[in-house]
């Protein structure tokens, strides 16, 4: 598809009904309410002049400031919330104590540890309830020779012949270590994970192809969203399961290959070992199936699959166990005492500050302590496993094919917006999943622009939340508000297109889209269906009035009034629940007062009700 028309964004025109929106209507008129407009609309031209501006939203809001104030919201007095706040009462520990013994420690001079912002004063010569060390729950073993080798319980290899690979006892018993090596390599992971690394049954990972890419942002957005088609022709069957409007996939996103070359440099791990084949061993957990039973277990993999398709670098805090370990095999005296502090009672509150300040990465530790090269089956024991990431369907997968090679392809469709954070390195990094989509959409774009009909470019997916709520409550026959900001907005595209094709005059479908920018930010404009200048409207925060989508929530009352109290009515908000999903929720408390004549609990208690009959669904993260 091309790139989108930036004009295109705009709603132009006065729409006084809606009675056409769908094809093959009956003429005659409908008593739903109409998408009206207010004099703040951006669907008139900008004023000349504008009124007082209204102050923005703060992004936090203050919710406790004294005593009195956490217990009346924690149910607990001021010591007792303190107390088990996080088990160490760091926050009565002052700066210095009497009766002890500090010293002056060099702090580690790096940038990845200035980077933490960590205030640590003198250190207490003499710690106490310092952290163990971590149950070791992992090993690795060398491949054993094949004369003397018995068969694992499990395999990275898979003891299913039927998935490209071999029995390991058929590997051990013909040529030894340079068939595993061979095998191994035959069973291609920088496509996709090894065979262990399965969701819950009967689904697998199914590495779909790429079947278009392109980004829907423009310059000076300041969020990138990508969209994808991606081939599921021969997706396998799965006990009748299906794809569904409003549902969701599973994505295995892997970790980048820069960070995991950065670990393995950080550990020391020579070059010649990252790919070579071993033989892991577990004590226990779930460790690397990701949804495995509870068990130990034995199988051939490679530390290189380890840190790429099993092992979380960056999505969790730091923790004492992970620092334990960084002590004990630090080789500078300095920083193992750093390192120890922060394991101690007396360290508490600067390990909390770490934790709750700038996000931090393993990589980041490893270089801010950079004495420290622990064993890799060690630091795995205490890390937690990469999980799969989910993304909404953006169509409707029923009706989306095309032709390619003069075969049809069946597509399914996802929009991702990319996740930033700051990082001590690059300036910023992206989040596990979107920046790894994003590195596949340049990878694609890229191939196409060099000339590539066909670019080999996957996704690595499975059927994900088919019965999430956005699915389970789209089959009904009543008209249908649907409320969203930024990406949120893209499962409804498939609802639209659904509802679109269907004939019933009941079948009204409405759609509120908030937005910070037209000309750079709005994803899939032009590509909800003929009617969609009828069936749309567009909220810009950041330019014209600058309103928020819970502000025209209210500006359509009406409309939401009307579909909250019709049989089969539906209401469904998907987005950002931080500012988007509360702001929309008190604005339908308060289309409830103002329309029901209800005070605001009662109006509270209404919308509880229609979320338990399944009329009013949020979706919100």
């Amino acid at each position: 598809m091309s790139i989108l028309n930036e004009d295109s964004a705009r709603v132009e025109g006065l729409v006084t009904s809606t009675s056409d929106c769908i094809p093959s209507e009956p003429t005659a008129p409908s008593i739903a309410p109409s998408l009206t407009y207010s004099e703040e609309s951006d669907d008139h031209d900008e004023p000349t002049a504008r009124v007082q501006p209204r102050q923005r939203r703060a992004s936090t809001r203050l919710i406790a400031q004294n005593a009195r104030d956490i217990q009346r919201i924690t149910g607990e007095t001021t010591a007792e919330f303190v107390g088990r706040c996080c088990g160490g009462g760091c926050c009565l520990m002052g700066p210095r104590r009497t009766g002890v013994d500090y010293e002056t420690v060099p702090l580690p001079d790096n940038d990845a540890f200035r980077s933490f912002g960590l205030r640590i004063g003198d250190i207490p010569t003499a710690l106490t309830k310092i952290a163990d060390m971590p149950e070791k729950t992992i090993s690795f073993k060398s491949i054993p020779s094949p004369k003397s080798a018995s068969p694992p319980s499990d395999s990275g290899i898979s003891l299913d012949s039927d998935r490209d690979s071999i029995n390991y006892s058929d590997a051990a018993s013909t040529t030894g270590n340079a068939y595993l090596d061979r095998n191994l390599a035959s069973f291609d992971t920088s496509i996709q994970p090894p065979t262990f690394v399965q969701p819950h049954p009967p689904y697998r990972v199914y590495p779909a192809k790429i079947h278009t890419a392109r980004e829907l942002t423009k310059d000076g957005a300041e969020k990138r969203t990508y969209h994808f088609d991606l081939d599921i022709t021969d997706y396998p069957d799965e006990e009748g399961t299906d794809f569904k409007v409003g549902g969701a996939i599973g994505v295995m996103a892997p970790n980048c290959e820069l960070t995991v070359e950065d670990v393995l440099d950080a550990l020391m791990v020579p070059r010649f070992l990252r790919n070579k084949p071993i033989l892991l061993t577990t004590t226990k957990g779930r460790f690397p199936t990701v949804w495995g039973d509870d068990k130990s277990r034995e199988l051939v993999t490679t530390r290189r699959d380890l840190l790429t398709w099993c092992t979380d670098l960056q999505s969790y805090p730091p923790t004492k166990p992970l620092l334990r370990v960084l002590a004990e095999h630090a080789d500078d005296d300095n920083e193992k005492k750093v390192l120890l502090f922060l394991c101690s009672a007396e360290g508490q509150g600067i390990f909390c500050d770490l934790r709750t300040g700038p996000h931090i990465t393993v990589s980041q530790l490893l270089n801010a302590f950079p004495s420290s090269h622990p064993p890799m089956d060690e630091l795995l024991s205490c890390l937690q496993p990469l999980m799969p990431r989910f993304y909404s369907l953006s169509n409707d997968p029923h009706e989306s094919y095309q032709i390619r090679d003069q075969k049809q392809h069946r597509l399914i469709e996802i929009a991702v917006t990319v996740h930033e954070t700051n990082d001590w390195k690059n300036g910023c990094r992206t989040g596990v999943g979107s920046g790894f989509f994003e590195r596949q959409a340049r990878r694609y774009i890229r191939a196409r622009k060099a000339g590539e009909k066909n670019p080999e470019v996957y996704i690595p997916m499975f059927k994900g939340l088919m019965a999430n709520p956005l699915a389970k409550q789209f089959n009904s026959d009543g008209p249908m508000l649907l409320i969203g900001a930024g990406v949120g907005i893209a499962p409804f595209r498939g609802f639209v297109q659904r509802r679109l094709k269907q004939a019933n005059c009941a079948n009204k479908v409405w759609v509120l889209q908030g937005i910070r920018d037209s000309l750079v930010d709005e994803i899939y404009s032009g590509e909800w269906g003929v009617h969609e200048d009828e069936v749309k409207r567009v909220v810009q925060s950041r330019r014209g009035e600058g309103r928020y989508v819970q502000e025209e929530v209210l500006n359509q009352a009406d409309l939401v009034w009307y579909i909250a109290n019709t049989l089969d009515g539906r209401i469904f908000v998907c987005g950002s629940s931080k500012g988007m999903g509360e702001g929309v929720e008190d604005a339908l408390v308060e289309v409830a007062m103002s329309k029901g004549n209800l005070e605001r609990e009662e109006a509270k208690n209404f919308w509880q009700l229609k979320k338990e009959a399944g009329q009013y669904i949020a979706e919100t993260w």
